[in-house]
């Protein structure tokens, strides 16, 4: 999803320090931990403005606070760094700036999203995997389970493992396999190591095929698919 300069909201140097933590660690944090890793808590008028502005997602059920980013949270994260940074903040604002704007540009080269970048996995002692119940299952075809086909036309499509291959390319080599059953397996493989579903930087770029193969995960339209060696 595409952003301009004035669609970011005005924020404080301790409520983008707190936007930065929460992006970088991609997982809920409780004030604990965010004085440990930050050296402050979201409390009082920043959580509050980060809650209303839908930045920010805060569960109130426990004694101990935690936040989490929401999918406008990680939109805002991947436009902050063409904001102009508070003068609250300093040259320590400047700098954080300066970091998120190569940040941008390195994970533009990549082709890869903050979100794929810091995501956890099984392997990270920060934070558990995503529950495999909260995944909307793939539906099942007479000829074996979508995913598998998806994998499948993947290793027919792509020049090598890990390359990557247009969704619109894709749902060609799957004429006849139902379009919600495909979506379904896409968000179900995104969620598997080596699986990545971005959406094309430059929408300039898109034709209005890919635009129509694209299949929406969070709050953005995604277009190509990459499958590392298993």
């Amino acid at each position: 999803m595409s952003s301009s300069t004035a669609d970011l909201p005005s924020l404080t140097p301790n409520q983008i320090q707190a936007l930065v933590v929460l992006m970088v660690e991609a997982r809920k944090l409780t004030n604990a931990e965010l004085r440990d890793l930050a050296g402050f808590a979201l409390t009082g008028k920043d959580n509050k403005k980060l809650v209303e502005l839908g930045l920010v997602e805060t569960d109130r059920s426990r004694r101990l606070l935690s936040h989490e980013l929401t999918d406008e949270g990680w939109r805002v994260m991947r436009q902050l760094h063409t904001g102009v940074p508070p003068k609250a903040g300093g040259s320590a604002s400047r700098s954080l700036f300066t970091l998120l704007g190569n940040l941008h540009r390195g994970l533009d080269r990549l082709r890869i999203s903050p979100a794929d970048l810091f995501k956890q996995t099984a392997a990270d002692p920060a934070g558990p995997p995503p529950a495999v119940e909260d995944a909307p299952p793939a539906a099942p075809t007479g000829d074996g389970d979508v995913a598998e086909l998806v994998r499948a036309a993947y290793r027919e499509l792509a020049a090598r493992p890990g390359a990557w291959v247009g969704l619109a390319d894709l749902r060609d080599h799957l004429v006849g396999t139902d379009r919600a059953a495909v979506d379904a397996a896409l968000r179900v493989l995104v969620r598997q190591d080596g699986v990545r579903i971005i959406p094309v930087t430059n929408s300039k770029s898109l034709t209005a095929r890919d635009r129509a193969a694209a299949v929406r995960i969070g709050d953005e339209d995604n277009h190509t698919l990459s499958i590392g060696a298993a």
